[in-house]
């Protein structure tokens, strides 16, 4: 079947809205430092709104140098008072606690993720808000075993950690950082994305109902200034970061020549290699899955399908009848498969660099699809005819953009593969384990997926190479992060 031929699947859906009833906004929000919320020093706030609207949400304080100092002086206190000296198994109590409340109140905490993000509400309730759960059980039972962490006999936790989320996943971000740091006997503070503050204010809530120590987990709210003085704090141990490379470099530069361990999770440009032998079905859905995810909102994302060049036509077919099946629309309907840009700002990023494709000659092919008239928006495109010199094809879109090149030969794979200054990810579809196995080690990406994509688990160690940052989080190793070495083995 030919491009022009294939006819777009008309299925009629009645809408399916989740309520916003459950989610009790308030119409603003303070600092979370020492246990309280608190007003910010010099009375600044910024505005947070529903990127499927452009509605208002609530007033957010924006953290100052003082705010900053009297956040990293509550987690100070508690790491030397409380925290750091309570045993494993008592920090434990209050993970598994909170990783309880978190399950308790997942509807709450979808509703109002997708609210913020714009992200669809099937994805916060079914993916990032069960593994959020996920992370914190997951660390409980680390809590009291930090002696196998690969440390010492005797490893001890660093001290105050300055963690700084994006907006793309702001609760399971805040989960991978959090949940370590805690269990290894860290006090935090926490600055989650200026677009996305509001499921980290009430991750807030849910630790005073958990009743953990004042100071233990601290939550300054703001934008790039209030990162800048996180991060580059004197009173800070430890800095994680996820977001932009460029933003990464910056911090970098700040910690070069301090005492502060770093771990940053940063860009990508993920290949995603499509064999001949493959299951085509399969390997369509984990296309869609790999891009069209989180508005293609990840870092991870398969924004590069190669695919051998035999069964190309037959590939493109199948995922472009796939498109039209898309949903995109009201986040919190049920039916949806594609929800809102996050920000103007990366919408008009977006579309920036999409108009490269189709200034450099790419073809442009989108299903029909009706976009609402407020709101952020970008309907799931593909670009075809790309070649490695494409700027779609080098630089992270951060959106539902796929780029398709060819290839002949699992060597002209891995050249192609390899070719970016990224290395977060990849994925491989064929039939053939040795040949998983066999690209596996040649490719120069922190995670490969064979025949799924875009799967995560709190058990296994996430990050990558390159662009892409270094350390790592998740399993043990995320964990070893946040520890020092110690005992006899020192």
């Amino acid at each position: 079947m030919t491009d022009h031929a294939i006819p777009p699947v008309a299925l009629e859906y009645a809408p399916a809205p989740e309520s916003r009833a459950i989610v009790d906004l308030r119409p603003s929000y303070g600092l979370f430092v020492d246990g309280a919320f608190v007003d910010g020093a010099d009375g600044r706030s910024f505005k947070t709104v529903n990127p499927a609207s452009e509605e208002v949400l609530a007033e957010v304080a924006e953290a100052g140098d003082a705010d900053v100092d009297a956040a990293v002086a509550a987690a100070r206190r508690a790491y030397q008072r409380v925290w750091s000296r309570m045993p494993g198994h008592e920090r434990a109590k209050y993970l598994y606690r909170i990783a309880r409340i978190l399950a308790e109140r997942s509807r709450e905490l979808a509703v109002l993720e997708s609210l913020d993000n714009g992200k669809p509400i099937r994805e916060s309730r079914d993916v990032d808000v069960p593994l959020v759960s996920q992370w914190f059980f997951y660390y409980a039972g680390w809590a009291d075993k930090l002696e196998h962490a690969g440390l010492g006999t005797s490893p001890r936790p660093l001290g105050v950690a300055a963690q700084v989320i994006p907006w793309n996943f702001p609760l399971l971000m805040l989960s991978w950082k959090i949940a370590p740091a805690l269990a290894a006997g860290n006090t935090v503070v926490l600055k989650p994305a200026e677009t996305t503050p509001l499921t980290a204010l009430l991750f807030a809530e849910i630790c005073q109902q958990a009743d953990l120590p004042p100071g233990v987990v601290n939550i300054v709210t703001g934008a790039g200034e209030t990162g800048r003085a996180l991060v580059s704090h004197p009173g800070v141990d430890k800095v994680a970061f996820t977001g932009s490379t460029d933003v990464g470099r910056q911090i970098a530069r700040s910690v070069a020549g301090t005492d502060k361990r770093l771990t940053l999770e940063l860009g990508g440009k993920a290949a995603n290699i499509l064999f001949d032998d493959a299951p085509l079905d399969q390997a369509v859905e984990g296309i869609v899955s790999g891009i069209f995810f989180n508005q293609g909102h990840v870092c991870c994302a398969g924004s590069r399908l190669l695919v051998q060049e035999n069964v190309y036509d037959d590939v493109m077919d199948r995922l472009k009848r796939r498109m039209t099946t898309l949903r995109v629309g009201d986040p919190l309907d049920k039916n949806t498969d594609v929800g809102a840009i996050n920000s103007r700002e990366q919408l008009d990023r977006i579309t920036e660099l999409a108009r490269t494709g189709d200034a450099e000659g790419a073809e442009r092919w989108s299903p029909p699809c009706d976009l609402p008239s407020s709101g952020f928006w970008y309907a799931p495109t593909i670009f075809t005819g790309v070649t490695q010199a494409h700027r779609i094809a080098r630089e992270e879109i951060f959106g539902p953009v796929l780029s398709v090149l060819t290839f002949r030969t699992p060597d002209e794979a891995v050249a192609k593969a390899n070719n970016t200054p990224y290395g977060l990810s990849a994925g491989v579809w064929t039939e053939k384990g040795s040949r998983i196995l066999a690209m596996a080690d040649r490719l120069r990406a922190g995670v490969v997926w064979a025949n799924t994509f875009n799967k995560f688990d709190p058990a296994s160690p996430f990050g990558g190479y390159k662009e892409s940052g270094y350390g790592r989080e998740g399993g043990r190793h995320g964990l070893a992060a946040y520890l020092a070495e110690g005992g006899e083995d020192a």
